[in-house]
């Protein structure tokens, strides 16, 4: 876990998993800005990450004072983007586990274990943990005040269930051995 000097910067532990990852081609969401996104679910007992994140969005609150009218807002008077997924997501997956949103409308990078860079699309789903570098910010726009997260971005570290209901070729199909003129 690393902070960088403006402490708005968090490296989240290995035991994060990746949902909605949408990391490899931008989407529109509810007809708005194209960008690549993805749900982050931390494990409730990674206190070592959660406490990066709880320090990065009090500096980034520091950081924005001006876009919150010169006065450092109360924590409940804003949006913030830690949620509990136990208590907002009717999923299994998100159960034992806090999350967040991050998006960014740049490309994250994304490698594997050793730092090598990952071609292969399917190597990196919903479902598969990894690292994600987060950057914290203030915003204030059209009346809504919080803070939102910045995607950074992703270092895969283990396979994972698939998420959303997709299955594996591997595990749905076997070498097919019979007749090929399956039309007679």
């Amino acid at each position: 876990m690393k902070t960088t000097n403006l402490n708005t910067k968090v490296i989240t532990g290995v035991n994060t998993r990746l949902s909605y990852a949408n990391v490899w081609e931008a989407v529109s969401i509810n007809g708005g800005k194209e960008k690549y996104s993805v749900s982050v679910l931390i494990p409730k007992d990674d206190k070592k990450t959660l406490d990066a994140i709880e320090k990065a969005v009090d500096a980034a609150i520091e950081v924005g004072i001006a876009k919150f009218g010169g006065k450092k807002p109360n924590k409940v008077a804003i949006k913030l983007p830690l949620r509990d997924g136990d208590i907002e997501r009717d999923d299994e997956a998100y159960k034992g586990h806090y999350f967040l949103n991050a998006n960014s409308v740049t490309p994250p990078q994304i490698v594997d274990k050793n730092v090598d860079p990952i071609l292969d699309k399917s190597e990196v789903y919903s479902g598969c943990y990894a690292r994600v570098s987060l950057n914290f910010y203030a915003f204030n726009s059209n009346g809504n005040k919080g803070v939102a997260c910045g995607l950074g971005n992703i270092q895969k570290i283990k396979d994972g269930e698939m998420l959303g209901g997709r299955s594996n070729a591997f595990d749905d199909f076997t070498s097919f051995e019979g007749d090929d003129d399956f039309l007679a």
